[in-house]
Order: C-alpha cells, then structure tokens, then sequence
C-alpha cells in the first residue's frame, strides 16, 4: 500500500546513499508496520508517522515515479535474474533503498519477480544468497501493500518452502539460525501487508493445505529449535496467522462470520497445535521464560478461538453437504458439532492440567502471571465448553492470589473478581454442578493433604478451597443444602482444626500479677487487642498463616451460608463427641464473625443478610450451650487446696462430658490427666473468644445479653489457670469494644448492680455455684475505686462465710482477700500504685516496707519547722543545764490521766473510719485467727493479707497498734517456728509492722524476736560459709539474705539500743568473711549503712585500729600487723565509708 503523496524535497539529502546500504548491510529488522490488509477497512487509511519523519523519508527517495524508478531497477533485476549471486542481490537492495515507497508499489511484482525466481531456482542454493533474498522480500513487503490473492498465496507457498526439506517437505530443513529467523520474519510481513480482502483469500477452505503446511513447520521450529529469537519469533508468526498477533497498532476486529471461518479452518490442527505448544510449555524449565509465556498465550488463544462458546452455539447440527468439486477439501475441514466438541473438550482438559502443574510452579513470574491471562481468557470465552477444565484453570488462579510476586497476586485477584462479576460460575448450572463435585473431592481429601503436605502445599490447598467458595458466593447454599456435601466439608474442618494437646505448659502456667492489676487495661483501650495471647498449636500445622486462611473459609461460609442451618450442623458436632468440641467451637465462632461481615476479601454481594434480631436469636442459643454447666465449669487444675469433695450437693468440674451424659460420669476418686485439662483450657478459652466474637457481631445490641455474659465471663478473669484468667480479660476489652464502653472499669461499674447481685446470691448455695468468689475477685482487678461502695456489702458476706467455714473454703476466700486488699492499698496509699507495693526493684524480697523506707522524704511543712526549732532550743537549753524552764513547762503541761485520755479518745471517736480502713480492719481481725492455720497455703495467703491490711491501717493507729497487739503471738511463732517459707512471708509482715509501729514494737522485738533471729542466723553462717554456688537456690538462704537485709531498716525504724544493736552487729559480721556467698556479703554491708552507730559497732567488734575520725589518733594494740585475714577486705571498704556517713548523722 502506497503512502498519501508528499511533495519530494527539492534535493536530496547527502546522507541518502549511506544510511539506505547501512539498512542493507544489516542483518533485516521488521519495519514499524502499518495498517494494511486486515488491519485497516480501507488499505489507503494507515497510520501516518510525524510530518518530520515522512519529509525525511521523501527527502531521501531519489526516485518517486514509477518511470524513474523502472529505469534504475530494470538493470539490477536482470542481472539478479541471469546472476543469482550475493553480490547481485546486495547491489538490488541498494538500489531499492532509492526508490519511494509510491513508486516502489506500482512495480511491487516487477521488484518481486527475481527475488521469487531466485527461490524457486532448482537444486542447491548457498544459504548467504537465499537469505539475502528472503531480506530482501521482507523489505519490499514491509514498504509495499499485497492487493492480489494469487501472489499472497504463492508467496505463502514459496517462503514455506524456504523452511522445509527437500526431501521430507513436512520436516524442517537443516538451516542455519539466522536463515530460519529471517524466512519467520519474511512471512511475518507477508501477513501484515496483505489487504483485507486479500488476506482473508488465505483463510478459505481451499488454502487450508497451504495453511497445515504452515504451522506445521512453524510448530517444528517452536518446539524443536534452541535459539530462544528462532522460537519466539515462530510462536509470534503463529499467533498472526491465527490472526491473534502481538502488534501494537489497531486491528480492525474480526466480525463474527470472520472468526467462525477461522475457526472451523484452524479446528483441524486443534490437536497438533495444542499438543506441542503444551510440550513446549512444560519442557525443560531451564529455557527462556519468554518461551513460555509466547506459547502460553498462543496455547489460549488458539484454543478460544476454536472453542468459543459463542461460535459453538452458532454452530448447525448437521455439517453442510459441499460441492462436488470440494469434497476432498472437505473431508479435511471439521465439523465443530456437539459430539466433537465434548470429545475436544476431554482431551483438552488433560493438557489443561498438564500446562497448569507445570507452570503454577515455575520459578518466573512472568510466567505465572501468563498462566493467570491463559486462565482469565479460557474461562471468559469458553466457560460452557471447557467446562471440565474450569477446576483446573479455578485451581490455578486461585492457587496464584498469595503468590509471593505483588504483580501476579494482584492480576489474580482482580481476573477472580471479573469472573465473579460476570457471573460465570454463578449462572452456569453445569458448571456449579461440576464445582460441587470438585469440592466434595477436595472436602475428602483435604485431611490427608493437610497431614502429609508441607506448609506451603497446605497454603495453597487451603487458598484453593478459600477460590472455590467465594466463586461459588451465594450458590454455597445450593452445595450445603445437600447432606452429603456438608458432613463431608464439616468433618474435613473438623480433623483439620485439631488441637495438640500434649503441651504441659498451658497446665502448669499459674502466676498471679503480684500486685493483682497486672492485666488491666486501665481507662484505655488503645494498646489492647482482642484475642488470646497464647499461640494455638494445631496437631497438622504450625504455620499461623494456615490458621488464617481457615479461619477466612469459616468466615465465607458465615457469609454466603445459610447461618441458621450452618450453626445447628456444628452445634450437634459440639454435642456429639468431645474430639469435635473444640474445633466446632471454632467453627461456630468464625461463622457468627462471618455473618456479621468478613474480614476478607469476597467477590460477590451478601445473598441474605440475617437481620439482628435472627443473629440475637442464633448467638442466644450459642451462649447458652457455651455457657452450660457442664461446658463452662471444667477441671483446669488439680487443686490441692480446694475444698474436699461432697458427691451429693458440689457439682464438680466434667471432664469435657457433654449433656445427656451424665450416667457416665467419672468417679469421684478419678483424677484428670494431663491431656484432659490441656483440653479442657483450651475448650474455656475457645468459648471465651466466642463471646468477643458475638459482641462483634451484635455492636451494642449485645449489651441486652450482657445480663447472661458477663458474669461468665467475669468467673473466668478470675480463674486460676492463667491462660483462662488472660483470654477473659481479651474478651472483656473486646466487648468494651463492640458495645462501646470506655474501659473495662467503665463496663463493670455500669453492669455492677446485678453482678453484685449474682454474687449475694451465689453466696448462699455455694456447695452448687463455688465460683462466686472469682467473680467478686475479678471485679475488684478490673474496676477502680468507685467500685468500693458497691460491693462493701458482698464483702461483708464474705467475711461472715470465713468465720463459718474456717476450713472448707478458707483458700477461695483469702484469694479473695488478698485481691481486695491489694486494690485496696493501689486505690488509696500513693506508694502502692504503679504495681510497686509488694515487689520493689532491687529488694523483692523485702517488699512494702524497704519501699516504704527507700521512698524520698516528704518536704516539710511551715509547722514542722517550727515545731523542730522549738523543739531544739528546748533541748539546747537542757544540754546547757537551764531546767528550770523546762521543769516548768512540764508542769504547765501536766494534766491528770483522765484528761489525758478523754483528749486522747475524743479525735478518735469524732472521725470515723473511711471505708477502706474499715474493711482492712475487718479483715485483719480474721486474719489473726488464720495464722495458725494447718496448711502452709493458708498461713502464707495469711500473711501477705496482713502485711497489706497493716499498709492500710498505719494513719490509724489507734485502730492499728491493738490488731498488731493480737496478732503479735501468732505472728512470733510463725518467725521462730515454721516452714522457711513462713518464715520468709512473716518477716516480711514484721518489716511492716515495724515501718508503722515503731515504738510499739522495740520492746517486743527485741523480747520476742531478735534473739532467736541472731542466733539463727549464727547457726546457719558456717553452713553458708562451707557451701557452693547451688546453695543461693535454697530456702536457707534466701532466708538468711532476707533477714540481714531486714534487720538494719528494722535497727532503724525500731531505733535499738546499743546493746542490741551490738548484738546485732555480732550476728551480722559473720557474714562479712570473704567465705561467704557475695550476696550475704553485701546485704551485711548494707545493715551497717541503715542505723546510727552502726558501723562503728561493726568496726568495734573487730577490733579495727583505725581512728572513727580524723582527729582521733590510731590506737597502737598488742597483736598488730598480723595477716590479712577473711574479714579484712570487708572491714576495709566499711572503715572508708565510716567518716562520710557518720559525719552525715542519721
């Protein structure tokens, strides 16, 4: 086709000669094409290049009528004619290179005639000549427009045959690479250049040998040649004699009388085209991945050309009876009817699965996202008659939406999305049948891929299944409708689910936050999340990737499901047998989350949305089955000290039994195994995540069930088992969440009327509810201090049930105790908040009261000043023997003892006591008959109670001093004859007791207590001295290390006298001998740094010559200058810290 005319320039560039014989020289590159033949309705209309380029193309053409041009290339072509040779033709191609394209057209067959002739000589050519020729063929048909059928055709023939063997014409020739590739892209521009009518005299049925020849031959350099342009380059002039090229210019679209030609022509080579391109495409991996991406899409549009669906069903029953002189054509032609098209469609859809396995693998991504185009393109164009081959092609796209290329994931998704949205499975019954079917199958056999895959085999099953699902979108009710498919499906979920429960970990996991509000989420919900914070370990997998993906098809299921019909199938698994509770549950959790919207990506709209009041309906049923006794109250622990059984009114935990069950309940004697607690935490734990689930589902429509939940749920924030105590807490931060409570305190003070209620209530019977007090515990760690007048009461009934059952549940209680008074002194005394009252950094041992000690002193007020300034001249005057003054203001100030009393009592009986005070009073009172209780549990809850009650009571002493005068005796036994366990807990209880009763307690102590501890701990320093690194893990010695750091803050608060101090002093300074452990060293050192006086006691009694101060002398003693012995490093660091401390004075 010839260009518009443009006037030439007046002359010609200078550099026409040189850049025409460059192009000549080198080896032929297909011109940028334009639109001729097919591509265009009109040959004249192309696509026009800049104004610039086409002058300079002018400019360059000496020669633009065709008169001139005759005249130049008249002499050339006959010499090429007569002379065959590799000069002649590169002399002919220069000489082209001077002719316009215009003129170039009109003598298009004259130019043609030698460079056939020369093709078509007999016998042996050399490959450099025919090569040249076919470039040049390629550059006349490149800059010219084919307009009659006979030369298209016999042109077709003669580069063919340019490819083919002479004596085997159906095999390829032994060429050389370069020779094949420049015939490839002469037939390439023989394609392109052709008109449109011309071209399609190509496509008729009497071409259809020229055209088997053809592919068969491009076919053999595809899948036979290793050079990767040679291949590609075939594969490229495949796709344009298919009339599917690559180009990307504009194409006229084919109409459809056009593409039924085509494809009834191309139906007879179906089967050797789709056999070796999917050859190609599963070959050795080690070739170009530009390889099978060209055969990829030349394998799917072939086959969508030939089985579309849309051609199909225009398709006559019977083929058309052709003329007598057509019959031989026409035994090669194929009739696309219904019986070959099932038959195509079965053997297609084996080199379907073929091509999908092999390249959903490959290492490239190009190629899987080629893979995901050839599915996109199959599935839109012949969903209806590959329907076989939809699962597999289903497969491979949804196999590629977490591929680990962002491109190929991201086509995916959106190729699912289109399919979804054009509803091509949804529409489709046959279809929908045959996907079905391909469920259940993968349903059956999910469990024993799940066992033997590795994780990356059971992420892609799991997404495959997750495809399936969401194709099918609403029509999963049509599939769960049917039993078989629904048991199958439910039972796969089931086994897949199971838990692992052979981790004693979960078991033994006890601790208690010391200072009990260690899981609060406090008055802000902004770093909580809701969930268990426990790590689930399922017996199949490990990765959390996996659990993600179940719990996506869970959620699907709740989306597009029939909900009602989902949860009554797996609430009957929940009840049927154990092994499926925990998964059920799961299950169950997931679907209710899922029907309240999914948080995953779904491809079709919600089919019937249950309304809140089907979804309050469904969640009702849920809890009460969750929240059944004999589901909720299981045996997490063996309690040894928990009240002893009573087979007639207690209702003990059920070692996961479900209803109905009862006559076989284990005995009373039988102990739970390992494995069953293990099962039964996770059980709890399970249904706790359900009820957060549940609060998501309803918003702030839970809040009408929270009068039945949150009680349940408070009983298991109380609970002992920590993961239990850890998933309730989640759970209640997420019904904060859903129902919109500002905090956990928020929702309990809200909902405090009738837990308080509960708990009254529960009180009363509790041989049948025992867990009352957990749910009062939990309260009292999660709320805050406008709690107290709530449950003041509850804590009274409490106190009333200890003094009746000293021994039966006396354990619950003290629990219980024990968090309120640690609230209690969190709430109301400022050096406890903060989670720093019990377990002080540095001193855990200690505890309150070297905190108490550590703490920096108060600035003193106006009048404290004042009163001290009095106070110093008033002794000032005494030390100078001024006492008549004083003797005077003594009896000014002498008042009867009557007086001095009611003066004393009437503050006290004015001011009454604040509520916390009173209950720590109240508690402490009962506390003092507990100490000499026979269990070591007891006597240790006891004592911590105590030591918080005294923290409570020390503004008011005069409640304090009397309860500290009662509990003294009991509290004396417990130091001196005990388990070292009491021992540790009383001196710490003594520790307090002396930061807040000083005077109160000297005499005492040093009566009652300070002898029998110096003497125990003389004992004990030569076994100390004597022992190895093991012995700092015993109770001895955490013992001793408690006392020696207790006694200097004891000397101090207590304010011993010398003498006591030196006995003091003696006991201590054994252990400054280098045998020691290092930690009794220096907690030695440290008495010395508490009292006054102290180290000069020490340096004393070790008979140190050196002066206390600089201006004392050294003392020359007898036996001086001896060795160094154990105690001198010690003696020496004491002796430089003595004058700075003594100088600073207490």
């Amino acid at each position: 086709m010839a260009r518009p005319r443009v006037p030439p320039a007046p002359a010609p560039l200078a550099s026409e000669t040189t850049n025409r014989h460059k192009m000549a020289a080198q080896p032929f590159t297909p011109a940028p094409r334009r639109v001729k033949g097919r591509h265009a309705t009109n040959p004249t209309r192309c696509l026009r290049k800049p104004e610039k380029e086409e002058e300079q193309d002018w400019a360059m053409a000496v020669f633009d009528t065709p008169q001139e041009a005759f005249g130049v290339l008249r002499p050339v072509c006959v010499q090429l004619t007569k002379a065959p040779t590799a000069e002649n033709v590169a002399l002919f191609q220069a000489q082209l290179q001077v002719v316009s394209d215009s003129a170039l057209q009109e003598l298009q067959e004259y130019v043609l005639f030698p460079l056939r002739f020369t093709l078509k000589m007999p016998g042996p050519k050399r490959e450099g000549v025919v090569q040249s020729v076919v470039q040049c063929v390629t550059l006349v048909l490149s800059t010219t427009c084919v307009k009659k059928p006979d030369l298209l055709q016999e042109l077709f023939s003669e580069l063919c045959v340019c490819l083919a063997s002479p004596a085997s014409p159906h095999q390829l020739a032994p060429l050389s690479e370069e020779l094949k590739l420049a015939v490839i892209q002469a037939l390439l521009a023989l394609l392109h250049s052709a008109d449109g009518g011309v071209l399609f005299s190509l496509y008729q049925p009497s071409s259809l040998p020229h055209l088997g020849f053809a592919v068969t031959l491009l076919l053999a350099l595809a899948e036979q040649e290793r050079a990767k342009q040679v291949k590609i380059a075939a594969i490229g002039c495949l796709q344009a004699l298919i009339l599917q090229c690559n180009c990307v210019e504009y194409h006229r679209p084919l109409d459809e009388e056009e593409m039924r030609l085509c494809g009834d022509l191309f139906a007879s080579f179906l089967p050797g085209m789709s056999v070796a391109l999917s050859r190609i495409i599963t070959g050795d991996m080690k070739q170009s991945h530009a390889v099978v991406v060209s055969a990829l899409k030349l394998f799917s549009q072939v086959i969508s050309l030939i089985m579309a669906d849309e051609q199909l069903s225009q398709i006559p029953p019977k083929k058309d009876k052709p003329a007598l002189e057509q019959t031989r054509i026409s035994e090669l032609m194929v009739h696309r009817g219904l019986d070959w098209t099932k038959s195509t469609a079965a053997k297609l859809s084996i080199l379907i699965k073929k091509v999908v396995d092999s390249v959903i693998v490959h290492p490239h991504w190009k190629a899987r996202k080629a893979l995901v185009e050839t599915a996109h393109r199959l599935l839109t164009k012949c969903s209806q008659s590959l329907v076989a081959s939809v699962g597999q092609l289903l497969k491979a796209l949804v196999g590629l939406v977490n591929d680990e290329s962002s491109e190929v994931q991201s086509r995916s998704r959106e190729v699912l999305r289109s399919i979804a949205a054009q509803r091509v499975v949804a529409e489709n019954r046959h279809l929908l049948d045959i996907l079905s079917e391909d469920l259940h199958s993968f349903a059956t056999a999910l469990p024993r891929l799940m066992a033997s895959q590795d994780d990356q085999g059971k992420l892609s099953s799991l997404n495959l299944l997750l495809g399936y699902l969401k194709l099918l979108g609403p029509q999963i009710n049509s599939v769960l409708n049917s039993a078989s498919h629904l048991q199958r499906l439910s039972k796969a979920l089931m086994q897949v689910l199971e838990l692992d429960v052979t981790d004693v970990k979960i078991v033994e996991e006890r601790r208690w936050e010391p200072e009990g509000l260690g899981e609060l989420p406090g008055h802000s919900l902004g770093h909580w999340s809701t969930g268990s914070g426990q790590r689930k370990c399922f017996r199949f997998f490990t990765d959390d990737q996996i659990f993600f993906l179940l719990q996506q098809i869970c959620q699907i299921l709740g989306y597009y499901g029939n909900l009602y019909l989902l949860v009554d199938h797996f609430i009957e698994l929940y009840r049927e047998s154990t092994v499926y509770r925990k998964q059920a549950a799961m299950v169950i959790n997931e679907l209710i989350a899922g029907a309240a919207g999914p948080k995953v990506e779904v491809f079709h709209e919600h089919g019937t949305v249950p309304n809140t009041e089907d979804l309050k309906e469904i969640i009702t049923s849920v809890l009460e089955e969750y929240m059944d006794h004999a589901n909720w109250h299981l045996v997490t622990s063996v309690n040894a000290e928990g009240p002893p059984a009573e087979p007639v009114m207690t209702r003990p935990g059920l070692l996961a039994v479900p209803p109905g069950a009862h006559a076989q309940l284990p005995p009373a004697d039988s102990r739970p195994t390992v494995r069953s607690m293990y099962s039964n935490i996770w059980q709890i734990c399970i249904q706790l995540e359900g009820v957060g689930c549940f609060a998501y589902a309803l918003k702030k429509d839970f809040r009408l069930l929270l009068i039945s939940a949150l009680y349940s749920v408070l009983e298991k924030a109380g609970d002992s088992t920590l993961l239990v105590r850890q998933v309730a807490v989640g759970t209640l931060v997420t019904i904060c969440h859903a129902c919109g409570y500002n905090s956990v305190p928020d929702l309990i003070n809200q909902n405090a009327d009738y837990l308080v209620n509960g708990i009254s209530l529960h009180l009363r019977h509790l041989a049948i509810e025992p867990h009352a007090s957990q749910v009062l515990e939990a309260m009292l760690r999660h709320s805050d201090a406008s709690m107290l007048p709530l449950v003041e009461d509850v804590v009274g009934d409490i106190l009333a049930m200890l003094d009746q059952c000293h021994d039966d549940r006396v354990s619950s209680f003290l629990r219980v105790m024990h968090t309120l008074t640690t609230t209690l002194a969190s709430w109301f005394v400022p050096e406890h908040q903060g989670g720093e009252c019990l377990e002080p950094k540095g001193d855990p041992l200690l505890g309150a009261a070297w905190q108490l000690h550590r703490r920096p002193a108060a600035v003193p007020t106006a009048e404290e000043l004042e009163q001290f300034f009095l106070d110093y001249v008033k002794q000032k005057r005494i030390a100078e023997g001024d006492l008549q003054d004083a003797e005077d203001e003594g009896e000014e100030g002498q008042l009867p003892a009557s007086a001095l009393e009611e003066k004393d009592q009437a503050p006290e009986a004015e001011s009454l006591l604040p509520p916390h005070a009173r209950i720590a009073k109240d508690v402490m009172e009962r506390c003092a008959h507990l100490l000499s209780n026979r269990s070591l549990r007891v006597r240790l809850k006891v004592l911590d109670v105590l030591g918080l009650c005294v923290t409570l009571l020390h503004p008011h002493e005069n409640h304090l001093l009397p309860l500290a005068h009662r509990t003294w005796p009991a509290l004396v036994s417990r130091l001196t004859n005990d388990d070292f366990l009491a021992v540790l807990g009383a001196f710490k209880v003594l520790c307090t007791l002396g930061a807040h009763c000083g005077d109160f307690l000297r005499r005492r102590f040093c009566k009652d207590v300070l002898p029998k501890l110096a003497a125990s701990l003389a004992t004990q320093a030569p076994v100390s001295a004597r022992a190895g690194p093991v012995y700092s893990h015993s109770l001895a010695f955490k013992l001793q290390l408690t006392v020696l750091r207790g006694l200097g803050l004891l000397c101090k608060t207590l304010d011993l006298g010398e003498s006591d101090l030196n006995t003091v002093a003696e006991t201590c300074l054994l252990y400054l001998s280098a045998k020691q452990p290092a930690r009794l060293q220096e907690a030695a050192r440290r008495w010395t740094r508490m009292p006054p006086g102290s180290s000069s006691a020490a340096a004393g009694a070790l008979g140190a010559t050196s002066p206390p101060h600089p201006s004392l002398r050294p003392l020359k003693l007898g036996g001086t200058g001896k060795k160094r012995d154990e105690f001198s490093d010690n003696l020496q660091r004491l002796l430089e810290e003595l004058p700075g401390r003594e100088g600073a004075g207490p």
